[in-house]
């Protein structure tokens, strides 16, 4: 199974930029998109289904803004739309799909960036996510949290990680979470494969980031210990570019 995750920044846009050409010469098994920034009606799922892809899509109530969506060559057994949490599906946050014994959770983590109340939020939805992904795992054991964290979990993740302090998306408390989420054995698997710096996710548009590599490492596919023996290969698609952010893929044997 190859699995790709993409924050998008709006799907619409990177539509616009050869986006299912791109995606015909990758060809994943499932591809989980964050920030889709799109209603239903306003994505053109027949696309995709030319290409062999069913969509499942969890857009913000508010358009424009934030949402997810898994769109898979496989059919799965069973797909759950949010974690039951009003608060935070309202956002279009989090989307499910079992393949078997694998399941896949697409996950597109707030920013706390325009301020404390945002920063606050993130940290309350991080810790209900951490329960969610906990009872999920009570009784699926194999699983693949694909998105978008906003958190770079390491020194080594970031570009100038001592310019970086007090900055949302490297808080210690934030950086903290990842820590207790590799405790309870969760496995960061772009770093089974590749313990390389200068490894990054995204780059802001601002000041030639992504040209000077000055970026951030936010995207993951972290998955649970007992997919650790059915790793494949992990890597980051640098060469991409329909977003400020770029896709990441993690291939799993059967």
């Amino acid at each position: 199974m190859k699995i790709i995750s993409y924050n998008v920044n709006g799907i619409r846009a990177a539509l616009s930029k050869n986006f299912t050409e791109w995606l015909t010469t990758e060809n994943p098994d499932v591809l989980c998109l964050q920030e889709t920034k799109a209603q239903p009606d306003q994505i053109d799922t027949m696309l995709f289904a030319e290409m062999g892809y069913t969509s499942y899509l969890h857009s913000a109530e508010k358009k424009g803004y934030s949402g997810v969506a898994i769109i898979t060559k496989q059919a799965p057994d069973k797909v759950v739309i949010g974690m039951q949490f009003p608060v935070y599906d309202g956002e279009g946050r989090v989307i499910r799909a079992d393949f078997g014994d694998v399941t896949v959770v697409c996950v597109y983590i707030p920013s706390g960036s325009s301020g404390d109340l945002r920063q606050a939020f993130k940290m309350e939805f991080l810790r209900e996510f951490a329960i969610y992904i906990a009872n999920l795992r009570k009784t699926r054991h194999n699983i693949v949290v694909s998105g978008d964290y906003n958190i770079c979990h390491k020194p080594i993740d970031i570009n100038h990680p001592e310019r970086q302090i007090g900055v949302s998306g490297f808080l210690p408390e934030e950086r903290a979470w990842l820590d207790q989420l590799e405790a309870t054995g969760m496995i960061d698997t772009f770093r089974v494969f590749d313990q390389a710096a200068e490894k990054y996710s995204w780059w802001s548009y601002r000041g030639g980031a992504r040209y000077r590599n000055a970026g951030w490492r936010i995207d993951y596919h972290w998955v649970s210990e007992p997919l650790h023996g059915r790793l494949k290969s992990a890597a980051i698609l640098s060469d991409a570019i329909h977003s400020d952010h770029c896709p990441v893929v993690v291939e799993l044997n059967d």
